[in-house]
């Protein structure tokens, strides 16, 4: 069994939640059970996809789970392009979390590589 808490791209993607709560608390209220629920649930689903992948016996399973862990993190920027589109946030946060969420990409497409 695998240790998520040695992958730096676990603790890169738990990082990621931590920002997205706190970016979304200044989202309007009547966006709590639409988009502000939706990117928070896409963003935890990231690091808890990695987790759930690193507790199954093989490297095909792990494999699998870092792939949805990819799929939700293209719904977190989807979602970060609509909240910039709606001015929930400035182009300069969407850029730094568009940038933070690229590599977090590349992270979790290099450790598939690595998988058999």
């Amino acid at each position: 069994m695998r240790d998520f808490k040695n992958y730096s791209v676990w603790e890169r993607s738990h990082k990621l939640v931590l920002s997205i709560y706190e970016l979304t608390k200044a989202f309007p209220k009547e966006e709590l059970y639409g988009i502000t629920s939706q990117i928070r649930r896409a963003a935890v689903s990231v690091p808890t996809n990695i987790v759930e992948g690193c507790g199954r016996e093989s490297d095909a399973e792990f494999k699998r789970f870092l792939s949805i862990s990819s799929g939700s993190l293209s719904e977190v920027n989807y979602l970060l392009i609509l909240s910039n589109d709606l001015a929930f946030i400035s182009l300069e946060e969407f850029n730094g979390l568009e940038e933070e969420l690229t590599g977090i990409h590349k992270s979790i497409h290099s450790l598939m590589k690595k998988l058999k």
